[in-house]
């Protein structure tokens, strides 16, 4: 099976001046858009840009046409659960000279739920 390619959909790919990027002879040499290796190892974002600033690029030149295909007019919700935590004032390493004391502090815990009243 012949290895197969495909170039970086970026829209400023072929502007980075990266000696990988060179093509042609001595009097016509161009920057050339990179080529991507298809695999099913990669993110599926990056079988399309060869880097994170190139799929950048691409998402801020169209993201009219992105957020198009899939408009959002309400928010999307997660029901969850908030409970808070007391921790005890600790003091580590009493033994040693290089003891310190981690204050008493109060964690905020966020636990998603299904949120489903059975009538109970």
């Amino acid at each position: 099976m012949a290895d197969e390619y495909i170039y970086c959909h970026g829209s400023r790919c072929h502007k980075k001046h990266t000696q990988d990027r060179i093509r042609g002879v001595k009097g016509s040499k161009v920057l050339r858009t990179k080529k991507i290796k298809v695999s099913n190892w990669y993110n599926k974002m990056y079988q399309y840009f060869c880097s994170q600033g190139c799929y950048d690029n691409f998402a801020n030149d169209h993201i009219e046409q992105i957020v198009a295909i899939a408009p959002r007019t309400e928010p999307l919700e997660t029901p969850i659960e908030v409970s808070k935590v007391k921790h005890p004032e600790i003091t580590h390493n009493q033994d040693s000279g290089y003891s310190w004391t981690q204050r008493a502090w109060t964690e905020t815990k966020i636990t998603e739920c299904d949120n489903i009243d059975n009538g109970s």
